[in-house]
């Protein structure tokens, strides 16, 4: 019951809050691009083109999915049973941590470039035992945002964590057009594209299994076809990729991430024919269907000594 309580303290997001979340926002702009931040989330909500009007940015229908651009920490994913360990006690942690639902502080802001803050509270730390300051920060660069992460450690010793990106841009971006008609473009660390690709294949529960799934590419596109997310998302692992961008029906290029994450995720809705995509550069994953071990042993963990900082970031960019 305790823990049912913290979980719900912890995810204000209910119908009280909805009328004052959507208030809660940031606009940046320059010559050519817009976007819209909530200051809940700190989650990117709206992505516009100057030049057509064109959204870029999923619009949150929660017939298929109700967020954007969820930030993910201080997990990536799930974890087995939704229990982890460290220290030999257990936590509750539920699928991709929880800021994503907290309120953000904006600490600085200009008319393209903006902060947001984020830190430990009494209820974090019941399900997570660490103080931590996280701040969010977006950057417009030309027809790009740059979005950037700091993780900060102010404990007096070692703290353990996951952060990743969770975007849903539309596809189709067009009307008349079909999301099975369009192709995901890859591209490696050297800007070549690869041959193919391998998915760690995901099990029951949120958690991937031992097993992989190799997709050949043709000059580094994968078509989108309509059984593609039926297995969930796509789970790329061990730096394969560092660019990855959407295409129409003819192949042309109409938005790109790129990303210096060693891990990726290609997500839709399962079996759902949601009319977007999601790419995702991960600094952690979900826990494996095998994994019984405590939370500094989890595969693609980092670790940050006390008083240590990390940071990251990955691009966005309309074509």
């Amino acid at each position: 019951m305790e823990q049912n309580w913290i979980w719900k303290r912890l995810r204000r997001n209910g119908a009280d809050r909805k009328d004052e979340r959507l208030m809660e926002q940031i606009r940046l702009e320059n010559e050519q691009i817009e976007v819209t931040v909530n200051i809940h989330g700190a989650e990117l909500r709206s992505l516009k083109s100057k030049a057509d009007g064109q959204e870029y940015l999923w619009n949150a229908d929660a017939k298929y999915w109700g967020r954007t651009s969820p930030v993910l920490f201080p997990f990536v994913g799930g974890v087995k049973n939704k229990v982890y360990r460290h220290e030999g006690k257990e936590y509750p942690m539920n699928q991709h941590g929880f800021a994503r639902d907290m309120d953000f502080t904006l600490i600085s802001r200009s008319t393209d470039e903006a902060w947001l803050a984020l830190e430990d509270t009494d209820e974090t730390r019941k399900v997570y035992p660490f103080h931590f300051h996280l701040e969010i920060g977006y950057r417009l660069e030309g027809t790009a945002v740059r979005v950037m992460w700091k993780v900060k450690n102010t404990n007096e010793k070692n703290m353990y964590f996951a952060i990743g990106a969770h975007p849903a841009f539309f596809c189709p971006v067009r009307e008349g057009e079909k999301q099975s008609e369009y192709f995901l473009k890859f591209k490696d660390g050297e800007g070549n594209a690869p041959e193919s690709l391998t998915n760690t294949v995901f099990g029951e529960g949120g958690v991937v299994t031992t097993q992989k799934k190799e997709y050949k590419l043709t000059d580094g596109f994968l078509s989108i076809d309509e059984h593609l997310f039926d297995g969930d998302a796509l789970v790329i692992e061990g730096h394969q990729i560092q660019r990855v961008a959407l295409t129409d029906p003819q192949r042309k290029e109409y938005l790109a991430v790129e990303f210096d994450a060693p891990l990726a995720g290609i997500w839709s809705p399962p079996k759902k024919q949601a009319p977007f995509v999601c790419i995702e550069p991960w600094y952690g994953r979900c826990d494996s269907e095998r994994f019984d071990g405590e939370l500094k042993d989890r595969d693609w963990e980092n670790a940050l000594e006390a008083g240590g900082e990390f940071e990251a970031s990955y691009k966005i960019i309309i074509e």
